[in-house]
Formats: structure tokens, C-alpha cells, sequence
């Protein structure tokens, strides 16, 4: 299961082998200065928006991967059916726009993550 940790100044998104597969990629990594914002996703599959280009998509099931919308946005996914709520990770000025990442504690992680982001201090609160 995809896993969000703080690794130095980083925010890594670990992917089970299975996941790599899925997603055609290994894990991301941004630096914590990107990670503009986290929010809690009651319906992490509905939240994911685009074309799927790379990786394994099938509707009311599974997205994971690189999801690209008009305009050159891109989202990264990992939300499998089991986990229909999950964490949305909204980025700047990196690759990918946001993170999405299905999980069954989503509220816990979320916390996590806004607690110990390195670079909070220095951002303009949202």
C-alpha cells in the first residue's frame, strides 16, 4: 500500500512493488517546500481527474498513475477500491499539481503530514 512520509526535506511517496507496476513509476519524491496544502477525500477515486498516460485505470476500481488534464496539468494517483478515502497533496512548481493517495485513515495522515512538514514555518498559511 502507497505510503506518504517525510523523508529530510522531502515528502516521499513510497509504492509497493505491485504499485510500481501498476503506475508504470517508482516512487516520487518533492521537496517540502512544494506542498502547498492537504486534504481529506471522502471519494479519493472521484477526486481523480484526467487522462490516464501512464499506468492502470478502471472506473469505480482503481486509479494509479499519471493522470493528465487540458492545459498541461498533472495529478498522480494511487487509489485502489479498498480504499475509497484518501489524501489529496496539493503541489507548486513541481511535475504534478497534486498527489492523490487512497488510505483508510485519511484524517490521520493528514495530520501527520501537516505537523511535520519541514518548511512549514516558512509558507504563507492557505
Amino acid at each position: 500500500m502507497a505510503e506518504l512520509t517525510w523523508e529530510g526535506n522531502e515528502l516521499v511517496l513510497h509504492l509497493s512493488r505491485f504499485e510500481q507496476a501498476e503506475a508504470i513509476h517508482g516512487d516520487l519524491r518533492v521537496p517540502a517546500s512544494s506542498v502547498q496544502r492537504v486534504e481529506v477525500l471522502d471519494d479519493a477515486l472521484g477526486a481523480v481527474r484526467g487522462a490516464r498516460a501512464p499506468g492502470t485505470g478502471f472506473p469505480g476500481v482503481v486509479a494509479v498513475g499519471t493522470y493528465r488534464r487540458r492545459g498541461g496539468g498533472k495529478s498522480f494517483a494511487v487509489v485502489h477500491h479498498n480504499t475509497r478515502r484518501g489524501v489529496r497533496v496539493i503541489l507548486h512548481g513541481t511535475d504534478f499539481e497534486e498527489l492523490i493517495v487512497g488510505c483508510s485513515h485519511p484524517e490521520v495522515v493528514a495530520d501527520a503530514l501537516r505537523q511535520g512538514n519541514p518548511a512549514a514555518d516558512h509558507r504563507e498559511a492557505n
